[in-house]
């Protein structure tokens, strides 16, 4: 009996992916462990492995499709003694396209609109009563024989729903109707309001603003209701990838979601730089390089991770109904991907047991694979916190966006010679500026502060991270 191939779910969280390459032909001989695709999730490229033996009859999903969704069928394998050619004729039927590919072939018959003018009707004679359900303020209307603004999918909307668009008051650029009026309008009428209304106005408490706070409009709608804002000819479409789309997602949830405070220390990092260059002036060589190369950044991931553990009770993440109490500091450094196309998370695990040149290495492989979307799921997932540093571009301060569950994330700014005083006398330091980020329903202001206490007083005397 021939068996079918389904799109795996790579991750906790995947819906869809990315076929991305096929690594076996049709008529291919599989065997248990053959890796026969590469997928590409919203966070990594990953290989997929054959489960059963056999012969790979069919592909249904071609190299190249985006967005398949998870237990799709896309390819069907011929056991011993069957006929590959009749189980190729009758394997699931291939979605010719890929969804994003149909959708993008459909969209046009969607969204184009019929050239045809804007119908104006007189204006109906006043209703002996007004309907119980209709809404207790109409927007006046558009005078008689008046042209009605509004933008072709709002158009098609409004046909569709059975809604008048002169009874529509448009939110867009000069009063013009946009896809989310319709939306926010009544289905089936909000019909055209009598000439006569204007004598009995509605009371004012009762007069929605459906401008000011539209329903939620889905991507399609909002997208046409932004391009009015711009000449066409003027701007360049630019569909958002799997990870962009899921950064999105998140970084949305978490700015509705967690309430956030922030906490910022200047850290004095004069007597770090020279530890750091005696430490790598002192690397043993292997194959005629040195074993390690420690960074700023190296010392900020370790003197995070033992300031979690002077402060265990900061060393927790959101559960919904309760928190998840961590014993190791997983940390989390932030990765940009090149050209602008996202972030990723690799986790140091078990960090405060770890030595600076185990950190680095570390560090260095997992930026090296992230930059190339290698990483499994398992090296970016969970963690205790998480670690943003823009100080290599110049930034002297910020605040950034906790990724839930973690309850802080800690931003990291630029080294740079400020004056300060020390014992009543002006000097020259070199000062980090570092910002946590706290969820408050995790912890309060003074656990926050305990918090980035114990890492700037790691941070200033680093000889106590080699002890």
């Amino acid at each position: 009996m021939s068996i079918e191939i389904l799109m795996p779910a790579l991750s906790p969280t995947m819906e869809k992916g990315n076929l991305a390459k096929w690594l076996k032909k049709e008529g291919d001989k599989v065997a248990p462990g053959d890796v026969i695709a590469e997928i590409e999730t919203d966070k990594a490229t990953m290989e997929v492995e054959a489960i059963d033996e056999g012969t790979l009859a069919k592909i249904v999903v071609p190299e190249g499709t985006a967005d398949v969704p998870v237990n799709q069928l896309i390819a069907v394998l011929a056991t011993e003694g069957e006929d590959v050619k009749a189980v190729a004729a009758g394997g699931g039927a291939a979605p010719a396209k890929a969804p994003a590919e149909a959708a993008k072939t459909e969209a046009p018959k969607t969204e184009a609109p019929k050239a045809e003018p804007p119908k104006v009707e007189a204006a109906a004679p006043a209703p002996a009563a007004p309907s119980a359900s209709a809404p207790a303020a109409v927007p006046a209307p558009a005078a008689s024989g008046e042209r009605v603004f509004a933008s072709p999918l709002a158009r098609r909307l409004a046909k569709e729903k059975g809604v008048d668009l002169a009874s529509v008051k448009g939110s867009g650029p000069h009063g013009r109707v946009v896809a989310a009026d319709v939306e926010a309008a009544p289905a089936g009428g909000a019909a055209k309001a009598p000439a006569t209304a204007a004598a009995a106005p509605a009371p004012a408490a009762a007069a929605p603003a459906p401008a000011a706070a539209p329903a939620p409009v889905s991507n399609s709608a909002l997208l046409e209701q932004v391009k009015t804002f711009y000449e066409a000819g003027t701007y360049e479409e630019v569909p958002l990838d799997a990870m962009r789309r899921v950064i999105a997602q998140r970084m949305t949830e978490a700015r509705q979601t967690v309430p956030t405070f922030y906490l910022t220390v200047d850290c004095d990092v004069d007597a770090l730089l020279k530890l750091r260059e005696e430490l790598n002036k002192a690397a043993p060589e292997r194959d005629g390089k040195p074993a390690y190369k420690l960074s700023v950044n190296d010392f900020v991931i370790k003197a995070y991770a033992l300031a979690f553990q002077q402060v265990p009770d900061a060393n927790m993440v959101w559960g919904g109904d309760r928190y998840l109490k961590l014993k190791h500091s997983d940390i989390g450094v932030a990765v940009a991907i090149d050209g602008g196309k996202g972030l990723l998370t690799p986790i140091i695990r078990k960090a405060e047991t770890k030595t600076l040149s185990a950190i680095s290495n570390e560090t260095r492989d997992f930026a090296a694979r992230a930059r190339n979307k290698k990483l499994m799921p398992h090296e970016y997932q969970g963690g205790s916190s998480a670690i943003s540093n823009l100080g290599m571009f110049g930034i002297k301060d910020f605040t950034a966006i906790i990724n839930p569950p973690h309850a802080t994330i800690l931003a990291v700014g630029a080294s740079e010679q400020r004056a300060v005083v020390k014992k009543g006398e002006l000097a020259v330091a070199t000062v980090m500026t570092v910002t946590i980020s706290c969820d408050h329903r995790v912890m309060d202001g003074a656990m926050g502060a305990q918090l980035i206490g114990a890492f700037k007083a790691i941070i200033e005397k680093p000889m106590s991270m080699l002890v």
